[in-house]
């Protein structure tokens, strides 16, 4: 399918972070775009400021004629009338990720998988490519941003998540020739992609109900390494870089065997530091000493992968002699980066309160979550609240999430988010309570919670989850009187 015929373009769950952004990029190459969403959000309010015609009903009659493209997601049941509606009437109809494929590998592409780390690392990048005291703002209630760098790549990026830089999860700077993309593994939507430089952050077992078990999640993680260019490169995690063969893996970690070695790194509440050691490459100086504006040993790996992949990519595009003019301003800009909404989302900071929000919904993120809180706040008792995302989810990782939230003081459950699931019997919220040692836990609704927090105000208080908890971060800033950062 050839992109530049294509006049009008439909969206069945235009206001999710992946189409959202997508339906943007149609926007500004003027085509007409239409969609449905289940409800409205801000994302889908600022879509219809910016020229898109939504409705929130599954009406086959409110689809205008002559769409000539039809994009949805997996999430997207396949008895929905509106998706039959495009079948029935032979109207073309791809996945996103088959969309973010045919406009992707017409540009050299930086792709960022991983089942965790992925979304602040693909934000982090975007940053380091991009110079914000260039920054161009159009009119349009400043709900995405073109940017213009001072060197080599003018990028079209799409974030899975937004960034509080741009506030948004997309940038396309004008006559752009460089893709920043969000690689995801779930429904093995990487496999459209055919990336210049590669980022893999980890591997670790997640979407059993789509792979099964982690042998065949890592196969697929290999499958989207094979395809990255024949002079490509992947920029891997040390340690899980032996699990992906590969003919250029640069690795980066904390070994002294890794290219980007990360040494010497100190906590603070609001951000890192750390010393980085370029093990491979010919500049005039390599060793660094560097900030994120971020808690954690994981965003430190974050904001590491982010930048060898751009030294990586400038060797590939502009040869050695480039990397000294880069790597200043490539660390100059990573300095500026302020996080992503839902990462480390340091609602309210002060004296005697905290309250951060975070999407983490596996235990492996929740383990380095807390991590993270608990070296920011070594003196401070911290409460979380977590909301499981998928019945399946919840049975495979029942142990491991027990373990992770083990490291709270209190522990506050929610019910099961179940997004696209349908229940499963015996697997329940309470289910997840019984695997949890600590007896300072307990299981509420959320009108029991909104109940609850005014009376027993935490020190630290963080909430967790992929569902819908997100939209309860306002109401309990609301309810303990404090106005939100």
């Amino acid at each position: 399918m050839i992109l530049d015929k294509i006049n009008s373009v439909y969206f069945l769950g235009i206001g999710g972070i992946g189409m959202s952004a997508l339906a943007r990029f149609f926007l500004l190459q003027k085509k007409q775009v239409y969609g449905y969403d289940l409800t409205p959000t801000e994302i889908t309010a600022q879509l219809m400021d910016e020229g898109a015609q939504i409705h929130f009903d599954e009406a086959p009659n409110k689809i205008p004629p002559l769409i000539d493209l039809a994009v949805y997601t997996p999430a997207i049941p396949k008895n929905h009338q509106e998706y039959q509606y495009f079948i029935d009437n032979n109207i073309p109809l791809l996945k996103r990720s088959e969309v973010l494929g045919l406009i992707c590998n017409n540009y050299p592409t930086i792709a960022v998988a991983g089942t965790h780390g992925k979304t602040t690392t693909t934000a982090v990048l975007t940053q380091i490519l991009n110079n914000p005291t260039e920054l161009q703002i159009p009119p349009n209630n400043n709900t995405h941003y073109s940017l213009l760098t001072t060197h080599y790549s003018r990028i079209l990026a799409f974030i899975g998540g937004i960034s509080k830089n741009l506030n948004s999860n997309f940038v396309c700077e004008p006559e752009f020739d460089t893709v920043v993309v969000e690689a995801d593994e779930f429904d093995r939507s990487f496999l459209t992609l055919h990336p210049q430089v590669a980022i893999i952050t980890s591997i670790d077992a997640d979407h059993l109900d789509i792979y099964g078990n982690l042998e065949h999640l890592i196969t697929s993680f290999q499958l989207f390494a094979n395809q990255i260019q024949p002079d490509g490169t992947l920029v891997i995690y040390d340690e899980i870089a032996h699990q992906i063969t590969h003919p250029l893996k640069i690795t980066y970690g904390f070994s002294d065997k890794t290219h980007y070695q990360i040494t010497n790194i100190k906590y603070h509440p609001v951000k890192t530091t750390f010393s980085l050691t370029i093990n491979h490459l010919p500049l005039t100086t390599n060793h660094l000493s560097l900030i994120v504006n971020l808690p954690g040993k994981h965003n430190v790996l974050n904001a590491v992968a982010a930048l060898a992949a751009c030294l990586e990519f400038s060797l590939w595009k502009c040869g050695k002699e480039d990397l000294a003019l880069s790597l200043p301003t490539y660390i100059e800009n990573l300095t500026r980066f302020s996080g992503v909404k839902r990462r480390f989302d340091i609602r309210i900071q002060q004296d005697n309160f905290v309250y951060i929000d975070d999407y983490a919904h596996h235990p492996e993120e929740i383990r380095a979550f807390l991590d993270a809180v608990k070296k920011s706040y070594p003196t401070k008792t911290i409460t979380g609240i977590f909301q499981p995302h998928l019945y399946s989810r919840t049975r495979d990782f029942a142990q491991e999430f027990a373990d992770a939230l083990e490291v709270l003081d209190e522990i506050i459950l929610l019910p099961i988010y179940p997004a696209r699931e349908k229940p499963i019997e015996g697997i329940t919220s309470d289910y997840l309570l019984s695997f949890i040692k600590n007896s300072n836990k307990k299981l509420f609704t959320k009108e029991e919670l909104i109940t609850y927090l005014p009376k027993n105000k935490p020190e630290v208080l963080v909430t967790m989850g992929a569902g819908d908890i997100d939209k309860m971060v306002k109401e309990i800033e609301t309810i303990l009187f404090l106005q939100p950062l």
